[in-house]
């Protein structure tokens, strides 16, 4: 059944491509400070794995403090429960699913153990064809397979003033994909959050501090028993680019 709550984005949403368009194309830097080199003496820490969260401006943070955005939230969360994992936030503002790919590669650099897609919601902002959403979103989750990272999904959904062909169409991108990846989906990234006055920023769109750590909850549901799963595994030596 479709989420009623996906009328969010009929709010406000012309102005809301426009401010997210301002965003800068770049490698985001990680959420957590980075470590000061070690002592000559002491043997050199090995690096931590890491979670990227590719996103758009919901997981980029626009309108917060940086330590406000999910992906910091959700280091909070690894590092309360023993979790020895780094969070990335490869959020960019205004990116949509094609964006998303387009950076890939930077985003797979390195020590990599899941990667978060939360993409897709300026892809119904634009009404780019669902059949594009799909095949971007395909392209991503095998390259991250190929490198033995593990996904989780996180799905969108379309504003209703585009039509109902459209809103379901757009609706079915996310589970299909999970179930052709299988790969762990959270069906709604703004679940409990979409649509509530209060939990949003005054373009009706994005979170507002409470509204982000309902998000960061939502998100660690899901990506909790990967990191669980992982933590019970050998582990692995890492490549170059963490493949």
């Amino acid at each position: 059944m479709l989420r009623k709550t996906a009328a969010v984005f009929v709010l406000a949403a012309a102005s809301s491509i426009a401010a997210c368009s301002s965003g800068v194309d770049a490698p985001p830097a990680s959420v957590k400070t980075r470590e000061q080199p070690a002592v000559a003496q002491q043997p050199k820490a090995a690096a931590k794995r890491r979670i990227v969260a590719l996103g758009d401006s919901l997981t980029a943070g626009l309108g917060l403090p940086a330590d406000q955005a999910y992906p910091s939230l959700l280091q909070q969360r690894l590092d309360a429960n023993g979790f020895d994992y780094e969070v990335v936030n490869a959020g960019v503002s205004g990116d949509t699913s094609a964006g998303g790919l387009s950076r890939l590669d930077w985003a797979l650099d390195g020590r990599r153990r899941v990667l978060i897609v939360a993409l897709g919601g300026n892809d119904a902002l634009r009404a780019l064809p669902a059949d594009e959403l799909k095949q971007n979103l395909s392209r991503i989750i095998e390259r991250a397979q190929a490198r033995h990272i593990a996904v989780m999904l996180a799905g969108m959904e379309a504003p209703p003033n585009f039509g109902r062909d459209y809103l379901v169409s757009f609706h079915q991108v996310y589970p299909a994909l999970a179930k052709q990846y299988h790969v762990a989906l959270l069906p709604f990234l703004l679940d409990g959050v979409a649509g509530n006055t209060e939990l949003n920023q005054h373009d009706g769109i994005h979170p507002t501090a409470q509204g982000a750590r309902i998000v960061a909850d939502n998100v660690w549901t899901t990506l909790k028993p990967i990191v669980e799963e992982q933590q019970r595994q050998p582990t692995r030596k890492d490549g170059p680019t963490g493949s």
